[in-house]
Formats: structure tokens, sequence, C-alpha cells
């Protein structure tokens, strides 16, 4: 204990934020974004038009078309998974798994069609959706980091409850004409206090949705190493068949299609196929989840070979499996309208704010006296201040450039993307260890800003149907390209501030007297006569 209990909890509140500062940052950054994923992902494929949904027969026609592709250019796959066509995507989004040690397969399908579709090679949104939690790192390792980083990011948040004793009187005061250091604390306090229940909530939740992972004892013990069957008895996924290891022709799925969707009102997302062209392949069909808390899609399996169908599985969880399910869709907020959402846009926002004022806090109280040298540590954490603030933001900007402007038919496009925006984040880190911090500050956030403004550029300029060349396009180009702008004008305004900011003068004593004016003189005796003295009076 480093004093009372309230200053060990400010210590423990204050490290425990900076070692993992940086990657908290980003793991907010990108979870925010990630409440969009969906519209980031159709704007960075700019090729694909929204379409009317298909009704059955025409959905159960588009599978077997992937049915027949995964058949030529897979056959020996364990495992298919197909995308079937949405309004929002209408097309048919093939994954495959072969053995351990070799890469998946992944094609884009024409649903009428059955050739593959004509668009850019992206990861589009799913990639800074990924990065959220696993950091663009080994899957195992990425999920491990991220969930000790949430961990840590718990015991900031509680010790800084402890911390601020006058935590709602501190919500209400913000003194932006004080010292630097007060008006970050002022800021890092209203975006904590104001988003509190929310950021409790997403790193409670973030923790659960990998806590099998994190403690997976328990199931291995009970279920001898199986968790197939863990998950099956929990009621997440359907029983699974072992292989009978004889070749046998799979069912025509478009039939299956039509039972399920004659079965389960949702919508149809995709069908997984275990074990194709085995006696023991099973068809899976999975559905969107019904609207609300619970993050669960409804199954049904058919036998591959036979179509008979096997398994039904709706909102029949156990209670522990329903109590996960809550807490993975209150993390991930499928169940939010569009008002819902944006607040969680917001208040993922105000996350990202409270994290960077907290690490820039930290050096803040630290920066030397007047002719004292800053240590090495303190320019080290400046520098991966304006690293992380400014440079994560702008690495995002330049992957949507990216996007727009390298060529559509370029191989490995999707991985050029991404080099560009671990290229301009590594740039971004560079700098500021050989340039002055306040320079480092004002060049960097003025970089995103015209990183921004070229985003919404080569949008305009690369899109034949944006709204703002063609009237009435997809209006999903318009908003992207308004809070782009909004972006642009926030770093400008930040860069700006920086720019022309002087810290409070500490008045003296001789710019106190002058700005209280002359002081009266004090009156001094008559030269003429001499000044009364008063005697005490004698006694006769």
């Amino acid at each position: 204990m480093k004093g009372s209990f309230r200053q060990s909890m400010a210590w423990l509140h204050t490290w425990s934020g900076l070692i993992v500062g940086w990657v908290l940052f980003a793991i907010f950054v990108t979870g925010t974004a990630s409440y969009y994923r969906p519209d980031i992902t159709r704007w960075m494929r700019p090729e694909l038009t929204r379409a009317a949904p298909l009704d059955a027969p025409a959905l159960g026609a588009a599978a077997e078309r992937a049915v027949t592709y995964l058949k030529e250019h897979a056959p020996k796959a364990r495992g298919w998974f197909i995308g079937l066509p949405q309004p929002d995507k209408p097309v048919l989004d093939l994954f495959w798994r072969t053995r351990p040690g070799e890469p998946p397969g992944h094609a884009m399908l024409d649903p009428r069609t059955g050739t593959e579709a004509a668009m850019r090679d992206t990861r589009g949104g799913d990639f800074l959706y990924r990065f959220h939690f696993e950091l663009h790192m080994p899957p195992l390792w990425g999920r491990w980091v991220v969930g000790i980083c949430a961990m840590i990011m718990l015991v900031a948040l509680i010790s800084g409850i402890v911390t601020h004793k006058r935590i709602f009187a501190d919500f209400f005061t913000f003194r932006r004409d004080k010292a630097p250091r007060r008006s970050w604390l002022d800021a890092h306090n209203v975006t904590g206090v104001l988003a509190l229940p929310f950021h409790l909530m997403i790193t409670y939740t973030g923790i659960i949705t990998l806590a099998l992972m994190y403690m997976p004892w328990g199931v291995t013990t009970a279920y001898k190493g199986d968790n197939q069957a863990f998950f099956a008895e929990a009621g997440w996924v359907t029983t699974p068949r072992a292989p009978a290891n004889r070749p046998a022709a799979l069912a025509p799925v478009g039939p299956l299609v039509e039972r399920a969707l004659a079965t389960v009102p949702e919508t149809l997302e995709r069908l997984s196929v275990v074990n194709p062209g085995d006696a023991n392949a099973t068809v899976i069909a999975v559905f969107e989840e019904p609207h609300g808390l619970s993050h669960q899609h409804p199954q049904i399996a058919f036998d591959g070979v036979s179509g008979e169908m096997l398994e039904v599985l709706g909102d029949g969880l156990k209670p522990a499996a329903k109590t996960f399910t809550v807490m993975t869709g209150l993390h991930e907020a499928h169940f939010a309208g569009t008002a819902l959402r944006l607040l969680f846009f917001l208040c993922g926002l105000m996350g990202c704010a409270m994290v960077a004022t907290g690490i820039v806090l930290w050096s803040l109280a630290r920066l030397p006296k007047a002719n004292e040298r800053a240590f090495f540590g303190l320019r080290l954490v400046q520098a991966l201040n304006i690293g992380s603030i400014a440079g994560l933001p702008a690495a995002v900007a330049v992957f949507f450039l990216a996007n727009r402007l390298l060529p559509v038919d370029l191989a490995g496009r999707a991985e050029w993307e991404i080099d560009a925006f671990f290229g301009a984040w590594i740039v971004a880190a560079l700098v500021p260890l050989v340039r002055p911090q306040r320079r480092a500050w004002c060049e960097g956030l003025a970089a995103v800003s015209l990183l921004c403004l070229a985003v919404v550029a080569a949008d305009i300029l690369t899109i034949p149907g944006h709204p703002l060349r063609l009237m009435g396009g997809d209006p999903l180009f318009a908003w992207f390209d308004a809070a782009m702008l909004l972006l642009a004008g926030l770093f400008a305004l930040a860069a700006r501030k920086v720019l022309r900011y002087e810290a409070p003068r500490k008045e003296g004593k001789r710019e106190r007297d002058m700005a209280q004016g002359p002081r009266p003189e004090p009156m001094a005796p008559s030269p003429t006569r001499a000044p009364v003295r008063h005697r005490e009076p004698t006694h006769a």
C-alpha cells in the first residue's frame, strides 16, 4: 500500500492505465468503428449495390450454384461455409477449410450466374472488427493480449472510481483556460464519468465473450477435451457427427433451403456443410438472430445425404448459456436500432477520449521544470502518445484511401490495403521521435485532417455513382463522406489549438500591483507644526 487506500488506488489507476493505454486506445478505436462494420464494408466494395431480397426458390437455386462451385474448387475440404445473398450484400460469400496448416479458401459469386463476382478484393470493415480483438496477430495470441488488456482496463476503471471521491462534482467541471494538466484532467473526468456505465459494461462483457478461452479447465475436465459436446449440450450448436469415412453424394441443397425457410421465420444467413462428400455429411442452416439482447442464431441440421431433418435449435438455451449470449449481445449491439447504435458509437468515442486524455496526463504530470531536460522515458511516452492518438486515425484514413486508389485488379489487393495501414502507422509513430513535441502534435493532427479530406476527394472522384456526381446514388457514400469531413474538421481544430496555445502566466507581485492600480500614499506629518502628542494626565 502506498499511503492511504485512496492514494494506493490512485497509484494503481495511473500505472495500470499507462502500461496498456496505447493498446486500449487501438482496441477502443477499432471497436467503435465496428459498430458500423457492415456499412464500412459496403463503402469499401462500391461495386455492390443494394438488391431486393430473394424468395425461397431463388435462394435455393443460388445455394445450388455455390455447392457446384465448391465441388469443383474445394472437393477435399473438411467444411464449406456459404454466406447467402442479403439486401446489403447481394453475393454468395464462400469460405472453406482444407486441413490444419493450409490457408482457407475464399470466393464471392454472383448468385444468379454462379460466376465469380467482379469486385475489388478487400477485408472491409471485417479487418477493423478482427483487429479489435486480435490486433492482427495469430488469433490465440491476439485474443490473450486483448483479454489481459481488458482485465487491466477493468482494474483501472474501478480504481479510478475509488480515486475520484468528487466524481460527480468533477463531471460538471471543465476548466479549459487553466493550466494544461488541469484541463486534460477535467476532460478525462468528464469523458470517463459521462459514459461510465458503458465503459464498465463493454469492458466486462468483452472479457466474458472470451472467458472459455481464458479459463477452459472446467469444460476440459467435465467433457474430457470434447468442447463440441459442451457447445451442443449448451444449445449453441447442433450435435456434431463424426465422418463415416465412406463416400456418398450430397443431396440437393435447394429443397433443404426451402424447408428451412418454411420452418424458421427469420432471415437465412448461411449454410454450413460439414464433411462434404461423406456418408455422414451434415447441412446446417443458420438464421439471423431474433431481435433482442440474446446473441443466439436459430439453426436446423439436415442429413447431407438423405435430406432428413436431424435437429432444430431455437431459443431453448440453458440458463448459463442464455446469460453468455446476452453478454455477447450487449457487447456487439446487434440488437440496436439506428438511434441506439449511434449512442453506442458516441459512448465508444468517449472511451477513446478517456484513454487518450489519460495517457497524455501521465506525461504532463512529469514535465521537467525550467532549465531541466526531459528524461528518455518521458520522451518515449510522449512519442508513443502522438503515434497512437494521431497515428492510428491517420492509419485508418490511409486504409480507406488505399481502397480507393489501388488498382481494382491488383493481385493481393486486400493485403496491400492492410500493409498501407501499418506502414502509415509506423511512420506516424517514428516521426515524433525526431521532432519537437509540440510541433509533432500539430503536424500529426493536421496530417489526419488532410488524410480525411483526401478520402472524401478520392471517393467523389473515383466512384461514378456517388450521390454528388449522380443524383439518386447510394446515400451511404454521402453519409460516410460527411463523417470523414466532420473528423477532418475536429482534427484541424485540434491542430489549430495546439499551434496557438499559450499557457496562462502566473502573475507576479509587480503585475498584480499594476492590475490593481496605484495605491494611496500614507499621510505624512505637516512640516509647519509638530505632531500633537497626547500626554498622560497628571495627578496632583
